[in-house]
């Protein structure tokens, strides 16, 4: 009896303590279709922030739960599980997908669809595919990852931006370049005053994904700015039910630059110069200098980002601080950026209003190094010294007249020209955005949306170089002091209404909205002029947008899709009749693998075809007032004197008061294609572009107008195009995965007309080269493209030599002269590709991306300007010039800019980008470390730096370095 009685009280004491026993609990999250593991599955117990992440072979181990928690797995893209916990050791748990997740996964204008939906040409980049590396600008992350997207990766200056060209562009004056949506807000396609990139404000570390809009059906909701595409990017938020996690993630970099302009050393300038008639050796040094590697250095830079999630039921947060610190491989040149993005989302009422806030507030610090050092370090004179002891100018070498006086004329010594200038700007920056969608109780199939947000910048910075350089041509230290402000502040809401139609089998999604946005510029500048410190006048740049849109979606019986849109903008740019405009869309599509032949297809999982035609435009035309007359100050010293008082005059300024926007005709027909469980993936489209009303700057008669040169109207272009994209999992393994993507584009681009009357034979010259003042190398010409060269065929001898001076007589008058140059090449690729392939083995991974362009070529200008006799030793003052060692074998004495023979292919294919990582899973810390090179090496004909130049003239280019990255990821 006893014994029972002790029994029982120990029974009735260990009751409660089994009540707050806390048990672990181990397992492994698996894909029910595939069994192959998930990484980064939340496992979290209910209500609670207690929980876990999967590590890469989808293990997780979570401590402190009691009896009768329910654990939640959760993850993107699939169904959300709950188990009780009963006391069980292990949970192995198969997540099916969630098909409705899936198919909300596009972004578009004003809203989102499903890839199985989308009838326009969409493309979603995910961070899977992004690029490796210490990446610093957006666009790098997805070069070569998108059909009919080109990007022109910048100079080599730290910080620097790249060109995007979504299906080659439209527009000859107007900007080409796509409006690029953060967050819901628009960026002024202007860029900012005194960033080396604007997109730079957008840390890539904190990118979600791009979604990448390329024809008029999925464009035309952004109207006016739509003609050059669309990029839509959206920066990382909290997920609800996670627990805290603190991330640190670092990247080192190091880069050299693996080519240098190839021009005489010591000795055979001296050799050259010495054979030449009439020169005086007794002006060249006894040193021998390679000014090329005096400018140049290891560049080096860091990337550190700290950030700290966590999600609740109805909140989640997310903070991300960014450092970023590079030089350049040019010396003096430093970029430098601290950045603080905070994102909140709070559900409210029942998860019928949703309150989403993100800032993020940005400090661009630069010094900027005098890149004109490039072209002098090209044709300095490799026998002259560095330095010079006795020099005024702090100690450089210089070319003199006498002690004290430079020659005004004479190249500069390059290192001094970096060394001399202290050139620095400061950039503050804050974009934020608040948005409200609201659910309605009494219809929660119609929801409004209202999106408010800002982009401001403050600017401000200086260039300063002492009386003891040589390059200061005043009595006075020079000094430049510039600053200013741009302001964007927008405000669109929408309605959308979205439901099934279930006696008409048809899903319909209804939106309709307004939208405003202003854009705001000023500027100013002080600056020592003829050694007088001016003030220039502030300069006010100001233009807003007004407008209304809607779209209406049918998905009818899960295979018939049709989409239109409309949007009507309102312009400050334009005046009169042409202020307002209209822009239709409309699109279909036929999703096949859901008619009855194909239901059942064990090969074919997905097919549907898509066409669509709309009308977008292009205001990005530079001026705001380009359609009535407006007077502007004088700058540079322009006064007339009225007693003893000097006035600045006023000037009028050009313009067409019938200026409208460009108008561009988009057809658009396309296929995307799933075999075998979308082993096999991909798409294949071909476009056709007709812009209308092309905006240009041409020349006019004199007298009719305030200038020369014009603004207005004129002349249309026609493009087309053929993009095939694949994807394909070559292997999926427990162990091992091997995916690979190719994608290659066709195009072709041609200006129709250029002129209000009927003159096929009008031209227009463009791209302006170095070796004389006003002289372009190409040209606009009805039947060709906007980049087309303007050159003399060159007569070479039987030793395939070119002869001097001899030219193809082309229309036949015995003469050479102007007439004789025709249009030949172009700049623009023909075809360009990119191919990448990402493969992983248990926690290894390995990825490496090509890319090439085929069919493009560059005018040399390096060669071109400094690759002939006369342009070393036909000097107005007693100095040399180096040569380009061209000169060695073109045997020129005198320029010939305007030559066929220094147009070069400048085919391509590049090894941009290739990296290897290992994961090291922990229990409560994970590591991935990396190792990266970029710019690895290029395979090309071309003779000069580099075959990828935009514009494609070479002239001085600031050469891209090969970069080694190291990284760590520390994940809490």
């Amino acid at each position: 009896m006893k014994t029972l009685f002790k029994s029982t009280l120990m029974l009735l004491f260990m009751l409660p303590m089994s009540f707050f026993a806390q048990q672990t609990v181990s397992g492994v999250v698996t894909e029910s279709s595939t069994e192959l593991p998930v990484p980064g599955v939340n496992v979290i117990v209910k209500g609670t922030s207690n929980g876990t992440v999967t590590d890469f072979d989808g293990n997780y181990s979570l401590e402190n739960v009691s009896e009768d928690d329910i654990l939640v797995y959760s993850f993107l893209g699939f169904t959300t599980q709950e188990i009780p916990f009963e006391g069980q050791a292990t949970i192995n748990v198969q997540l099916d997908e969630d098909q409705a997740t899936l198919e909300e996964v596009v972004l578009i204008g004003y809203g989102s669809t499903s890839e199985q939906d989308a009838t326009g040409s969409v493309e979603k980049i995910s961070p899977e595919s992004f690029n490796q590396g210490a990446v610093v600008s957006p666009e790098q992350l997805i070069a070569g990852k998108s059909a009919g997207v080109r990007i022109t990766p910048g100079s080599g200056e730290p910080g620097g931006g790249g060109e995007i060209r979504i299906r080659g562009g439209s527009s000859l004056s107007g900007n080409n370049s796509p409006l690029i949506v953060v967050d819901g807000i628009p960026l002024d396609q202007r860029g900012v005053q005194g960033v080396r990139n604007p997109l730079n404000a957008i840390n890539p570390n904190e990118i979600e994904d791009f979604v990448i809009l390329k024809d008029a059906a999925a464009t035309s909701i952004y109207g006016s700015r739509a003609s050059n595409g669309v990029i839509l990017i959206t920066t990382k938020n909290g997920k609800e039910n996670t627990p805290l996690s603190l991330t640190y993630d670092l990247k080192v970099s190091a880069g050299r630059i693996i080519d240098k302009v190839d021009v005489l050393n010591a000795s055979e300038f001296r050799t050259l110069i010495s054979e030449t008639p009439g020169t005086d050796i007794s002006l060249l040094g006894d040193t021998e200098t390679d000014w090329q590697d005096q400018i140049y250095q290891t560049s080096v830079g860091a990337i550190h980002n700290f950030t700290a999630t966590q999600g609740f039921e109805n909140l989640t947060y997310r903070i991300n601080f960014n450092h970023t610190s590079q030089t350049g491989v040019l010396k003096t040149d430093v970029y430098e950026r601290n950045a603080l993005n905070i994102s909140l989302s709070q559900d409210l009422f029942d998860n019928h209003l949703k309150l989403t806030f993100s800032t993020k507030g940005i400090v661009d610090e630069n010094r900027f190094a005098d890149q004109g050092a490039i072209g002098s370090a090209v044709a300095f004179d490799p026998t002259q010294p560095v330095y010079d002891a006795d020099s005024y100018f702090d100690g450089y070498f210089e070319h003199t007249l006498s002690p004290g006086q430079q020659q005004i004329q004479a190249t500069r010594n390059p290192l001094a020209l970096l060394e001399q200038l202290d050139g620095r700007g400061v950039t503050k920056r804050n974009i934020t955005n608040l948005n409200a969608e609201y659910k309605f109780h009494f219809l929660p199939e119609l929801k409004f949306n209202v999106n408010a947000g800002f982009d401001y910048a403050d600017n401000q910075g200086h260039n300063r170089r002492p009386l003891t350089s040589a390059a200061n041509n005043q009595d006075i230290p020079y000094f430049e002091e510039y600053g200013g402000f741009n302001r964007n502040t927008l405000l669109d809401f929408y309605f959308n209404y979205r439901n099934d139609i279930d006696f008409l089998n048809t899903e319909v999604d209804l939106t309709a909205g307004h939208s405003y946005q202003e854009f705001y510029i000023t500027s100013k500048r002080v600056e020592t002029i003829s050694n007088e410190i001016q003030e220039f006048p502030r300069a006010i740049n100001r233009n807003a947008l007004e407008s209304y849109f809607a779209r209406a979606s049918f998905d009818i019986a899960d295979k018939y899709l049709l989409s239109g849109s409309v949007r009507r903008d309102g312009s400050s740019r334009f005046g009169g009749d042409n202020k307002w405009s209209i822009f239709p869309a409309v699109s279909v599509g036929w999703k096949l693998e859901n008619e009855e032949f194909l239901k059942d297809s064990d090969v074919v999982n997905q097919l549907k075809l898509r066409a669509g035609y709309g009308i977008t435009g292009n205001q990005e035309i530079g001026p705001n007032y380009g359609y009535f007359g407006i007077y502007n100050p004088s700058v540079g010293g322009v006064r007339y004197q009225f007693g003893n008082q000097f006035y600045n005059t006023l000037r009028p300024e050009a313009f067409d008061s019938e200026l409208k926007w460009e108008e561009l005709k988009t057809y658009n027909l396309g296929i995307d294609y799933g075999f075998f469980n979308n082993r096999i993936s991909g798409t294949v489209e071909a476009y056709y572009r007709e812009t209308e009303d092309l905006l240009a700057t041409v020349p006019v008669p004199a007298g009719a107008n305030l200038t020369d040169l014009l603004v207005t109207n004129v002349g249309n272009t026609v493009s087309k195009g053929l993009e095939f994209g694949i994807n394909g999992a070559i292997v999926r393994q427990e162990d091992f995965d091997w995916e690979m993507n190719y994608n290659i584009t066709f195009q072709d681009l041609e200006i129709t007309n250029l002129t209000l009357g009927e003159n096929p034979d009008f031209q227009i010259p463009q791209g302006g080269i170095s070796g004389g003042v006003g002289n372009n190398i190409q040209l606009w010409k009805e039947g060709y493209d906007p980049t087309t060269f303007n050159v003399f065929r060159q007569v070479y001898n039987e030793a395939g030599q070119p002869i001097e001076g001899a030219y193809v007589d082309v229309n036949g008058d015995n003469e050479i002269t102007e007439e004789d140059r025709v249009p030949y090449k172009k700049a623009t690729p023909d075809y360009y590709m990119g191919f990448t392939n990402t493969m992983r083995y248990k926690n290894l991974d390995f990825s490496f991306t090509f890319r090439g362009n085929f069919g493009n070529y560059m005018y040399n200008n390096t060669q071109s300007g400094n690759g002939f006799v006369e342009a070393g030793t036909n000097t107005p003052q007693p100095y040399y010039s180096n040569f380009n060692s061209n000169v060695l074998e073109s045997n020129f004495r005198n320029n010939q800019l305007f030559s066929d023979y220094y147009i070069q292919s400048a085919d391509f294919v590049k090894l941009d980008n290739i990296s290897v990582g290992y994961f090291f899973p922990g229990d409560k810390l994970d590591v991935r470390t990396s190792l990266t090179a970029t710019n690895v090496w290029t395979i090309t004909d071309y003779e000069g730096l580099d075959p990828e130049i935009a514009n494609g003239i070479d002239n001085n280019f600031y050469p891209r370095s090969t970069t080694i990255v190291l990284g760590l990821n520390l994940s809490f």
